[in-house]
């Protein structure tokens, strides 16, 4: 991991509205989803929503948008388990890079699953609380307070995954820098967070944990 890479994201988030934070949720959340056909049908309405957005924000995405549209859907599902299912670094699960599949991984969690109750939001049995696009579609579509707190508290592994995108040279990286310029610039202790979880990798696999330790090619909220 090239830590130096900080220093190539902008040094402020961008000033948006929040009708414009959340647009960037909402079409983040659907990329950042298991690619479908439903999704492919809705590349052209994506794209012209994106152009809606500043154009210091709405690159990355456009850059996406255009490489998903040309892509065989085949091809875009393969890339996608190639990316963050094949990879402990680059995992859509907000809490995984802490905590790995430990058993101190489901006090974490918590925070997520009180957050979707309070809004009296239910998610399906196979799904886990801190799957990204979950996190990213709550707070477009159903409690952006709450959503974005969440979204604030992980901003360093937010950005450890964009830079595990960016190193590898994933299109990928677009998405995550858009989200992030949604939120507060990096601090002084994001960044040691950043470079101690990055240091240490996740923690590996505790024996006997039921409710995490699930097969990466089946975990999360997409399939």
């Amino acid at each position: 991991m090239k830590l130096l890479a900080l220093s190539r994201r902008p040094a402020q988030a961008i000033d948006l509205s929040e009708r414009d934070r959340r647009l960037v949720w909402r079409v983040a959340a659907l990329l950042l989803d298991y690619p479908s056909e439903q999704t492919v049908e809705l590349t052209a309405q994506l794209i012209a929503a994106a152009m809606q957005l500043p154009s210091a924000i709405h690159a990355g995405l456009l850059e996406f948008l255009y490489h998903f549209r040309g892509a065989n859907l085949l091809q875009l599902q393969a890339n996608y388990v190639e990316t963050f299912d094949m990879r402990r670094r680059a995992s859509l699960h907000l809490t995984y890079y802490a905590y790995g599949d430990t058993r101190k991984r489901g006090m974490a969690l918590l925070r997520f699953k009180h957050a979707y109750r309070q809004a009296a939001t239910g998610i399906g049995d196979g799904e886990l609380p801190d799957y990204l696009p979950l996190v990213l579609e709550f707070a477009a579509m159903i409690d952006q307070v709450q959503g974005e707190r969440l979204l604030v508290e992980h901003v360093p592994v937010l950005e450890l995954l964009r830079l595990s995108l960016q190193d590898s040279g994933s299109v990928y990286a677009g998405l995550l820098t858009a989200i992030l310029a949604t939120l507060p610039p990096i601090s002084t202790a994001d960044r040691r967070r950043i470079a101690e979880l990055a240091a240490q990798g996740p923690p590996d696999e505790e024996v006997g944990l039921e409710p995490f330790a699930m097969d990466p090619l089946t975990a999360g909220g997409r399939r």
